[in-house]
């Protein structure tokens, strides 16, 4: 009996940590209608699934950008912001993950740039996707033109080769900004930060509020908007108001 208990109970222990995870996990943030409608193709911006996620085809013939979803969000809620992005000077592509946590699966982008051919490639994420997405271009740095990190930080020092841009909202009460500040010794020192008047942690995405958020001061629609010209600006040069139908 003895000889039993000593690994009956270990087992227990594994099942119940197991599923505690699993119930975690299975709680998570929804797309919400206008995510969805974002999912549909239309001239601008064509919208194709695929084995990695969802690809956004917009105008571009030689940039490509990456997404990394926030943690237990469904990745669809990102639909709206990279449909911006599509229309703006990015294709997108963006990556669904397993049990919607970046963590297991921060080396999908390797095999997304083996698969397509396009001169530049950056990658992105929003909040704990950021964070999976910044040390994946820190160990990648030569296969990247740049990082934008959403609500986000680097974990690990991101190389000097890299464009680097972080955009947060002033009402953002998600992001931890104590952890946040610690990491600027991981950018480059031409790195930009950009803080979004009135924007919070969620409006990045689409799936309504976010416990423990603050509340905007301004649309979803506008801190996307604003997100979008941002990266235009900062990173491709360029300016969005010649490609962005407001």
């Amino acid at each position: 009996m003895k000889k039993r208990l000593r690994w009956i109970l270990p087992l227990a222990a594994i099942v119940l940590l197991a599923g505690g995870f699993l119930l975690y996990t299975a709680q998570y943030y929804h797309a919400d209608a206008d995510a969805k409608a974002a999912l549909v193709s239309d001239g601008a911006v064509q919208v194709a699934q695929t084995d990695y996620g969802w690809f956004f085809d917009g105008f571009s013939e030689d940039s490509a950008l990456i997404f990394y979803p926030g943690g237990k969000v469904e990745a669809t809620a990102y639909a709206p912001l990279c449909r911006l992005l599509a229309r703006s000077g990015f294709d997108v592509c963006l990556v669904e993950m397993p049990l919607r946590l970046a963590m297991f699966g921060q080396n999908k982008a390797s095999s997304i740039m083996a698969s397509m051919d396009y001169a530049h490639w950056y990658i992105a994420g929003h909040s704990l996707g950021g964070v999976f997405a910044s040390s994946y271009a820190a160990e990648h740095a030569q296969a990247l033109d740049g990082v934008l990190l959403l609500a986000s930080y680097p974990t690990k020092q991101l190389g000097d080769g890299l464009k680097t841009l972080l955009i947060y909202g002033s009402e953002d009460a998600v992001l931890n900004r104590e952890k946040y500040q610690e990491s600027l010794q991981y950018v480059p020192e031409h790195a930009t930060q950009y803080v979004i008047a009135g924007g919070n942690h969620a409006q990045f995405g689409s799936y309504g509020a976010q416990a423990g958020d603050g509340a905007a001061l301004i649309s979803r629609l506008q801190q996307m908007e604003e997100t979008v010209r941002v990266i235009c600006e900062r990173i491709l040069d360029q300016n969005p108001e010649k490609t962005i139908d407001s």
